[in-house]
């Protein structure tokens, strides 16, 4: 049997520690592809915080944040739904590194990140 309870936990804290290393990557460094890796990455985890809540187990391993969404019941927006999708390039492009995608701007780095934070916010306080 295992402890609900700890690994959402472990999701939420991990989630809340990538985004912080994804904000020094952008902010501090200028590592943008880096960062947005990162970005992907703490979504990714908030959202199999939910997984796990829901299913009572630990969640897939699977990257794609809009099919974790529909695992864990999250009601995302489409807004939210047309963001996940542009992090999930960042996520495929962070693994197999033939996979390029043309890098954004400091500026629209920063705004992912910032979106990041806010839907991250959102999702943490539902559990």
């Amino acid at each position: 049997m295992i402890n609900i309870e700890k690994h959402v936990a472990y999701w939420r804290d991990t989630a809340t520690k990538d985004l912080q290393f994804a904000e020094r990557l952008i902010n501090r460094d200028q590592e943008i592809a880096y960062g947005l890796f990162f970005v992907h990455l703490s979504l990714e985890k908030a959202i199999k915080a939910h997984v796990c809540k829901q299913t009572k187990q630990i969640p897939p391993r699977i990257h794609n944040l809009l099919a974790l969404a529909k695992l864990g019941e999250v009601g995302l927006s489409q807004e939210q739904r047309d963001y996940c999708t542009k992090m999930n390039l960042y996520n495929i492009e962070g693994r197999y590194p033939d996979m390029y995608f043309p890098q954004p701007s400091l500026e629209k780095a920063q705004e992912y990140l910032a979106t990041a934070k806010e839907m991250i916010t959102w999702l943490l306080n539902q559990l």
